[in-house]
């Protein structure tokens, strides 16, 4: 069974609300959020049919990533259009009627961009994408166009009933590497405190330009692209049943720790 609460120190490190499923309370936009669609509690515990569909999340955000239902891959949102890349590699533009257990999107406005001459392991894109964002900013998305190699990814295989916690699901999971690729990085960038919510850190999937490759990235070199963030100050989420927003609760970092990076 699922938790049914969220973390209630992630209050304090950003706005968190709970998301009209008919999108009319919200203007993304205007509120500068970051939408999603679920939460990675209840993927944990292995809720991969989902509610939302892809047409809902799509209409508040251009930008994003996740997973769709029966965690049949990983979601990648650029430029407005959602793309699953499959287990097996395969990449395919998704029905916008296919459902997400897991989605988090924004329209995404760069407050600050800049190229980068490479070569730069992952891990220094991260850095300077912190450089660009707002200090008091509790979520980042990003977004780094240009020419990659030695990329790493990853995806999982559709799932059937019953359904098994997703801890088993990626300790079966396929991973591939690119020698190069031109495309775009996506993600977005979470405080500790959402743990529970969502995944802390930097979450990042790619997609390449001519739409044949792309996945859950675990590590790579930029060889040269353009880097922008955008802050966000909000995140509205639309919950899954049997989760409250705001009751004091301990988010069990261990079941994260197994799976963390994995997921979406």
């Amino acid at each position: 069974m699922a938790r049914d609460i969220v973390d209630d120190r992630l209050i304090g490190a950003l706005h968190l609300r709970a998301l009209d499923r008919q999108g009319l309370a919200h203007d993304p936009v205007a509120e500068h959020t970051a939408v999603q669609a679920g939460t990675l509690d209840a993927l944990l515990e292995g809720r991969y049919e989902g509610d939302a569909t892809l047409a809902e999340v799509l209409r508040l955000g251009d930008l994003g990533l996740g997973t769709v239902q029966q965690l049949d891959g990983e979601l990648v949102v650029v430029d407005g259009e959602a793309w699953v890349v499959a287990a097996d590699g395969t990449v395919r533009r998704e029905d916008p009627a296919t459902r997400t257990p897991f989605a988090v999107v924004c329209h995404f406005v760069p407050d600050a961009t800049v190229d980068l001459d490479g070569p730069l392991a992952l891990a220094e894109v991260t850095a300077r994408a912190d450089a660009l964002v707002d200090a008091g900013a509790p979520v980042a998305a990003v977004r780094v166009h240009g020419e990659f190699r030695d990329l790493a990814l990853r995806s999982v295989a559709r799932q059937v009933p019953p359904y098994v916690p997703l801890a088993e699901v990626v300790a079966h999971q396929t991973t591939w590497d690119v020698a190069a690729a031109r495309g775009t990085l996506v993600g977005f960038r979470f405080p500790d405190a959402t743990a529970g919510v969502e995944v802390p850190g930097y979450h990042l999937h790619f997609l390449s330009d001519d739409r044949t490759q792309g996945g859950h990235v675990t590590g790579g070199v930029l060889v040269r692209g353009t880097l922008a963030v955008d802050h966000c100050d909000d995140l509205h989420v639309e919950l899954p049943a049997g989760v409250g927003l705001g009751v004091p609760g301990a988010t069990d970092r261990s079941r994260i720790a197994d799976v963390e990076g994995r997921v979406g």
